[in-house]
């Protein structure tokens, strides 16, 4: 379900950025970001009840979509400042995009990264090209270290949305949507601090202001609510959630102007939205997609009938941590009813742990998980407590391996 949903007419000033300025970012990108596909879905499409497709920047270089405004901030400076080098600060998939397009375009990068980065990203971030220095335990601490950096050495630093360029770069993916799918009605896309999400609006409200564009935030780090009720960007005390792409405390000042003129609508979505809709992607689209890449698809599950289709969601990216996904896909799984975590007790005899996994055999449940507890001081001299973990088919199949159960004899505790 939608958590939270903020609507709005939008401000009196115009935005600092025209279309001009994302065609403009689009040849600059020509032979260096991709076109990335739009593939329809058509499990997403029967929920909608009508036509859903995936624009998949989870397979743009990099894995994101954040290569395009790397690269086109970057290819902006000038001699000088290019020969001062850059420096950015991000936990994976900005830090990525800065190697890249810094490397393709001949200048020094230095990424700061947390302490605990996901090391295949910090691998990554480092075979692009770019010196990686791990600082922090939380972004905000890089993100001073970087700016540290910059301020004792010159280097020029690359914010990953607070910029002209930045967003330019990022709305060519809204051009590239109204190219690929000009009966689109609606466009669902992330927002994080607000590069994408305002670039995008920009250019598809600019050549198409009956299509409806909706933001997107996970519950737990939604600063852009609060922002549009206030007028100004509002900085959160707290954020967390498993959608890190996205995990932003305040929105940039230039990605908010825009967002609050031409984004019709922000919604939330909750954790259990987010890691169902990234089992989705996997399952039935069979792409990767990281959580935050996967709010759009989140959002479309929690409210399906209230998009007007053809319908766009933004895959923003697929740059996920192997342990991350593990994690998350349990979680979706778990949402989706597909987990069934049980207690019960037993008479601690042979035999009797063999006869309640026969039955959950012919019930047709994987275990995936079974622990025994033999010494707590609430169990009898004689009794043994069981947990279990099991894999199921669905909502329906958990009351029927329940009942199951409790036909035979066992009382579940859990």
């Amino acid at each position: 379900m939608v958590a939270s949903t903020v609507q709005h007419t939008g401000r009196d000033e115009a935005p600092a950025l025209t279309l001009d300025d994302v065609r403009a970012a689009q040849k600059t990108l020509s032979g260096v970001a991709r076109t990335t596909a739009l593939e329809g879905s058509r499990h997403l499409g029967e929920l909608v009840g009508s036509p859903v497709h995936l624009k998949c920047e989870n397979l743009q270089r990099t894995g994101s979509f954040k290569v395009r405004g790397a690269y086109v901030r970057i290819a902006a400076m000038s001699a000088e400042e290019r020969d001062r080098g850059v420096v950015a600060a991000s936990a994976g998939n900005h830090a990525q995009g800065v190697a890249l397009a810094a490397s393709l375009l001949g200048v020094r990068s230095t990424v700061f990264m947390p302490v605990g980065a996901a090391l295949p990203k910090v691998a990554a971030t480092r075979d692009y090209g770019a010196r990686v220095r791990l600082h922090g335990q939380v972004v905000d601490e890089t993100l001073r270290a970087a700016q540290e950096y910059a301020a004792e050495t010159g280097a020029v630093f690359i914010h990953p949305f607070d910029h002209p360029d930045i967003v330019a770069g990022q709305g060519t993916v809204g051009l590239e949507i109204l190219e690929q799918c000009p009966e689109v009605r609606t466009v669902v896309v992330g927002i994080g601090g607000g590069g994408l999400a305002a670039g995008l609006a920009l250019a598809v409200k600019s050549l198409r202001p009956d299509v409806r564009v909706v933001g997107v935030q996970a519950e737990g780090a939604a600063a852009y609510p609060p922002s549009l009720t206030a007028g100004h960007p509002v900085t959160l005390d707290s954020v967390s959630t498993m959608a890190d792409g996205i995990m932003v405390g305040r929105p940039g000042d230039v990605p908010f102007g825009i967002i609050a003129e031409m984004v019709d609508e922000v919604r939330t979505v909750s954790e259990d939205a987010l890691s169902s809709a990234l089992l989705l992607c996997l399952e039935r689209a069979k792409l990767v997609v990281e959580p935050a890449g996967a709010s759009p698809v989140a959002a479309l599950l929690s409210a399906p009938e209230s998009f007007e289709g053809p319908v766009v969601a933004v895959l923003s990216g697929g740059n996920v941590d192997p342990l991350v996904l593990q994690r998350t896909l349990r979680h979706g799984m778990a949402a989706a009813g597909r987990y069934l975590s049980l207690r019960l007790r037993l008479t601690d005899r042979p035999g009797a742990l063999a006869a309640l996994l026969a039955e959950l055999s012919v019930a047709d449940a994987n275990v995936l998980d079974i622990s025994h507890v033999r010494t707590d001081p609430r169990l009898g001299l004689t009794e043994v407590e069981v947990d279990l973990h099991l894999e199921t088919k669905g909502p329906q199949h958990c009351a029927e391996v329940k009942a199951s159960l409790v036909r035979a004899g066992y009382t579940v505790t859990g």
